[in-house]
């Protein structure tokens, strides 16, 4: 055997057995040889293949450029080449192939054949083409959210796990010279000319919101005022949400900031004008109320006029409640609700508060039952507790229905005073659930009922609660009833 001879026996055997497709091609795109690896990729057996042209194999819209790099090889512009084509299988698909491909010449320079070597990259170019598109939806997300982001009517802030601001929109931007005139440090817990709900009160490092944030909380509608000068300071709503990987790693926080000054200085100028009438009101009222009980004590009066002049002590001493309310709506917003706290039994108070409310509960045909020890003595301000047990009372008894009942437990556990209050009465919606301490709100089954009210009483029941260090809950259910639940600090005085 010679050298040559042995040298393309090899040849033959590397064509043969080579895992990657392999072919001679000649000068004119004639397959000379290809191999059983090129063949199968393709879908032919190794003689049909042969008897075909590259141009024949070879997609449509890649021909030219195909062409072009064998026309340029073999005018000698370059020895070989590299491109990414199209196939077409025996089968009609498309197989998406690495071409590499050199030129052989005889030693006088005649272009003899080319050596190509395609490899299957189909799965590859898939893979790569599913990116491309996850990449350009990526970047149209990425443009929405940036167009959000600027032009949004809310300040928008992100922080990083570290404390440190890390974006923030123009809108924030702008707003935030009103608290920090002097510059910020961008990190989180910065104090500035930041205030409570009463306008004069510093917040704390641990109040400010970018510092809860920080912190890891999240909130809705967190509201103070910001700004050096009290007559032109800016009141801001703020919610905080925190940013976590997929693996619940914390990356840090999103803050929204709305300015709510419009609102706050609307909901100023109402109670104060509230404020000011029920102080009008409550001196007239005493003037007539007092009258009204001379006039009652009277003999002389015909029987009819008795009748009337109680009609009147009636609506007159409603009107007085009403008035009475609303100057507690007025001092708990002021914060200065007083308190006179002192030793008291809440068993007996609860027992009272109960009996008060019994003829109107059996004129309504709901029953009473109760829950109560016989005595339980902490130090409370009884009077505005009276008020409490009074307006949980006659709420449950006036949505309960005919035959309807109301429950009141009281108890003492672990240092804490449970009162409850339960009812099998209209209940409230799910979604009205979390603004039945709100003032001034009634549900929609009490107005449709047209049951009387001025969604007052709620308020006042979580503004002397919380007073007291307590807190007041609600579990409600449309059509089947309500619970509410106040806590209280047990103090022994």
């Amino acid at each position: 055997m010679t050298e040559s001879s042995g040298s393309s026996d090899l040849w033959n055997l590397t064509l043969q057995h080579s895992p990657i497709g392999m072919a001679l091609v000649a000068p004119d795109g004639r397959l000379l040889m290809a191999n059983p690896a090129l063949a199968g990729m393709l879908g032919y057996d190794v003689d049909e293949l042969t008897s075909r042209g590259f141009q024949e194999i070879t997609h449509p819209e890649d021909l030219a450029a195909d062409l072009g790099l064998v026309a340029r090889t073999l005018e000698g512009e370059i020895d070989s080449f590299r491109l990414r084509k199209r196939y077409l299988h025996a089968q009609g698909q498309v197989i998406w192939g690495d071409l590499s491909a050199a030129l052989v010449r005889s030693r006088d320079g005649t272009p003899l054949h080319f050596i190509s070597q395609i490899l299957d990259v189909t799965d590859q170019h898939q893979q790569e083409e599913r990116l491309r598109r996850a990449n350009a939806d990526l970047e149209r997300e990425r443009q929405a959210l940036e167009a959000i982001f600027e032009t949004v009517g809310v300040g928008l802030l992100l922080i990083g796990p570290d404390g440190r601001y890390e974006r923030m929109n123009r809108r924030h931007e702008e707003t935030m010279r009103l608290p920090f005139p002097d510059g910020h440090d961008g990190h989180a817990g910065q104090l500035g000319h930041v205030y409570g709900l009463d306008g004069t009160t510093p917040l704390t490092k641990e109040e400010m919101p970018s510092q809860r944030a920080a912190m890891g909380e999240e909130f809705d509608d967190y509201a103070y005022w910001a700004g050096e000068d009290p007559l032109t300071r800016t009141a801001f709503s703020t919610s905080a949400r925190q940013l976590r990987s997929a693996s619940g790693q914390r990356l840090g926080a999103a803050l929204a900031y709305q300015d709510i000054t419009d609102l706050m200085r609307a909901i100023q100028v109402k109670d104060q004008f509230v404020a000011s009438v029920s102080h009008e009101l409550r001196t007239p009222l005493t003037s007539v109320l007092g009258y009204l009980e001379i006039l009652g004590s009277r003999n002389d009066l015909p029987a009819q006029v008795v009748r009337q002049l109680r009609v009147v002590q009636r609506n007159a001493l409603r009107l007085e409640a009403l008035v009475t309310d609303l100057l507690h709506v007025g001092q708990a917003d002021e914060g200065s609700l007083p308190l006179r706290r002192g030793p008291a039994d809440l068993a007996s108070l609860t027992r009272h508060a109960v009996e008060a409310v019994a003829a109107v509960a059996e004129e309504a045909g709901v029953s009473l039952e109760v829950d109560v020890p016989d005595r339980l003595d902490t130090v409370v301000d009884e009077q505005r507790m009276r008020q409490v047990v009074d307006n949980l009372l006659s709420n449950a008894v006036k949505y309960t229905l005919r035959d309807g009942s109301v429950t009141v437990a009281l108890s003492e556990d672990d240092g804490t005073v449970r009162l409850t209050v339960s009812d099998t009465g209209i209940g409230i919606a799910r979604d009205e659930v979390d603004q039945v301490f709100d003032r001034f709100f009634r549900g929609h089954e009490a107005r449709d009922r047209h049951i009387p009210g001025t969604g007052l009483g709620l308020d006042i029941v979580s503004s002397i609660v919380a007073a007291h260090d307590g807190e007041v809950t609600l579990e409600s259910r449309l059509g089947t009833g309500s619970t509410f639940r106040v806590s209280l600090p047990l103090t022994k005085g």
